[in-house]
């Protein structure tokens, strides 16, 4: 391939209007739904109750940090992100919207989010949400993303800070429970990435991403989301006896750790031939689980914090 047919491939689209959807997408919505789940849950299982116009404003900012975190990160990626089949649609790399629009639109989010979260909780929760940006648009997008395999991995506890601001915002300070949130999700991360880039090993490839499909090929990265999917069961499980478990926690824990330790145990027993038989069908389903994995075990935690007030939480 010349040069030349390089930078046609690769070059966006011929603009078009942008539209409000457009500089919304550039927010990823879809994991600021995450980010705002998870925080409202570390918000609502802190021990301290919070009126309800702070916490609507709480998670407000809080989601607006999120975005602006996607924003920010999209701007940065936007070459690779030409290149990937999954991310190629995006607002930047289409021709909707500009580098520089994306580029300002995620600083003037960061600093309305931080500033807008310390004034109506507390300052600590707001220096958490910036540095919980700065996590992910400079050490992982720009620094692990790109040169390192254990780029999700180390990266993944951007997306694991939400419930410990969460907390934070409720309650100025920090206990072990907040820390329980954030482990489960930055053990789920890897084994939940890596699904992913099982079966779209080409998109980085081609982008240039040091995932560790790519790096170590397929066999070690199975056998990495069973080691991942292992240590997160007894984490996930052990949850449920602390602060923030209880019985209906423990109920949901033992059933979907069940299913995914299954499913990271077929996962790693399979061979290429396997997979390219059905297309990864496997992998495909364990990434499917893996997105009702986390949303379950939050919500138990949720429900375990709605029953307390009435004595029914929790194991006392």
């Amino acid at each position: 391939m010349t040069d030349a047919s390089i930078n046609a491939s690769t070059a966006p689209a011929q603009a078009d209007e942008a539209g409000f959807g457009d500089y919304f997408a550039l927010l990823k919505p879809r994991v600021m739904s995450l980010v705002v789940f998870t925080a409202l849950v570390g918000l609502l299982a802190a021990p301290v109750p919070v009126h309800p116009i702070v916490g609507f404003c709480a998670i407000l900012f809080i989601a607006i940090g999120g975005g602006a975190s996607g924003a920010l990160n999209m701007w940065w990626d936007a070459d690779i992100d030409r290149v990937m089949k999954r991310t190629k649609r995006r607002p930047i790399p289409s021709g909707k919207v500009d580098e520089g629009e994306a580029l300002a639109l995620g600083l003037a989010l960061s600093g309305l989010s931080v500033i807008m979260l310390g004034l109506a909780t507390n300052w600590f929760a707001g220096a958490f949400l910036a540095f919980t940006i700065f996590f992910y648009v400079v050490v992982y997008t720009m620094w692990l993303k790109r040169t390192t395999p254990q780029n999700i991995v180390i990266g993944g506890a951007a997306g694991a800070f939400p419930p410990v601001i969460g907390w934070v915002a409720a309650t100025g300070s920090m206990t072990l429970e907040p820390w329980l949130m954030f482990a489960l999700t930055f053990m789920w991360t890897p084994p939940h990435f890596w699904a992913l880039a099982l079966f779209m090993r080409s998109d980085y490839d081609d982008a240039g991403v040091p995932m560790l499909t790519v790096t170590h090929g397929r066999r070690a990265t199975r056998t990495h989301i069973l080691i991942y999917t292992v240590l997160l069961a007894v984490l996930a499980i052990g949850t449920g006896f602390s602060g923030i478990g209880g019985p209906v926690y423990l109920a949901v824990a033992l059933v979907l750790n069940a299913l995914f330790l299954r499913g990271a145990w077929q996962i790693s027993r399979r061979t290429e031939a396997d997979s390219e038989a059905d297309n990864f069908k496997v992998e495909r389903s364990f990434f499917k689980l893996s997105l009702l994995y986390l949303f379950l075990h939050f919500g138990a935690i949720l429900v375990e914090a709605l029953l307390k007030p009435y004595g029914l939480g929790g194991w006392s």
